[in-house]
């Protein structure tokens, strides 16, 4: 695996990481230990807001984040939609604010022959979910479900055969396809199960397409849509609830963000599921183009909730990244 210099051209070769500066600012206004986004957000009881900081580097290649995981309370793993993976570590001030990132590298999200696609039609990228040194990674535009392995060889990782849909791929729309992929907790009745949503394609009765990948359970279900939001991403809570990060945009009333929890008891084949809304902001609050979330379990109980933007290399948007405090 080679190393690229962060003053290589505006593409990465196949095998290659590129190791890039990320500079970050707090976004977030802070009075002693408290933050506030600013504006009027709706927050539910036991949800917190913690902090954020705004991301930027000189290289072209930065921005258009689709989705973020974890691996562990430091070190993540993130897809852009320009078809590349983004891999790096939170850093964190005296108080344990999010200061900023560090160690950033990109790799381009090579196909089975272990190529880079000239078209941005085969490589984009919004929905990633991790198992183990394992990335399921989903597409739209064409439509599909790949794993990358091994993860410790990020630059080497190729794509595998598309893994099989419980849903017909030919009604899913072209820029609102597959937008989330979140893996279920093992001891969840979907045991471990990974499951996929869409963004904004609908059944006859203008609900989402959803559908249960793996394990016992596996099948199609729906997601009843609301208000005009459309599903960006999610991720399953310790307990087994399902967390989703849903976006609203119009030319009136600028971009939304909104956090919804559905009972996880209540996804299985042939259910369509709804959910309870435990926050919602709009343009007056310092949110943009949220795309990405997951979850860090802490050591006391809560789960730290890490969000995202994409940017899509507008000078017009940020790319932001908003922790909040969930108590389980």
């Amino acid at each position: 695996m080679l190393l690229a210099a962060c003053t290589a051209p505006a593409e990465i070769p196949a095998g290659e990481l590129l190791a890039i500066p990320v500079e970050s600012t707090v976004i977030s206004n802070l009075d002693g230990m408290t933050a506030t986004l600013g504006g009027a957000p709706t927050m539910a009881p036991g949800l917190t807001f913690l902090g954020g900081i705004e991301l930027s580097s000189p290289e072209p290649l930065f921005g258009a984040f689709s989705s973020l995981r974890f691996r562990d309370g430091q070190n993540f793993l993130g897809v852009f939609d320009t078809g590349y993976f983004i891999e790096g570590r939170i850093t964190r001030d005296a108080a344990g604010h999010l200061s900023g990132v560090a160690d950033v590298m990109l790799a381009p999200l090579l196909d089975a022959s272990g190529q880079v696609s000239p078209s941005k039609y085969m490589v984009d990228a919004e929905s990633l979910a991790l198992d183990g040194d394992r990335a399921y990674v989903g597409f739209e535009q064409r439509h599909r479900v790949v794993t990358y392995a091994p993860l410790t060889n990020l630059g080497q990782a190729r794509a595998s055969a598309p893994l099989p849909l419980p849903f017909d791929i030919d009604r899913l729309r072209s820029n609102g396809g597959i937008e989330a992929l979140v893996l279920s907790p093992p001891a969840s009745p979907l045991a471990g199960a990974l499951v996929a949503l869409s963004e904004k394609s609908v059944d006859e009765d203008g609900n989402n397409f959803a559908g249960i990948l793996t394990g016992p359970l596996a099948g199609e279900f729906r997601i009843t849509p609301h208000d005009g939001f459309e599903i960006t991403d999610g991720v399953f809570l310790p307990n087994g609830d399902l967390l989703l990060l849903e976006r609203r945009f119009s030319i009136a009333t600028g971009v939304g963000m909104r956090l919804r929890r559905i009972e996880g008891a209540t996804i299985r084949p042939g259910a369509i599921v709804d959910g309870t809304v435990i926050f919602e902001a709009d343009n007056r609050s310092q949110i943009d183009n949220m795309e990405g979330i997951d979850a860090i379990p802490a050591e006391d109980g809560s789960v730290r909730l890490i969000v995202v933007s994409d940017d899509n290399h507008s000078i017009l948007q940020r790319t932001l990244m908003l922790e909040f405090r969930l108590e389980n």
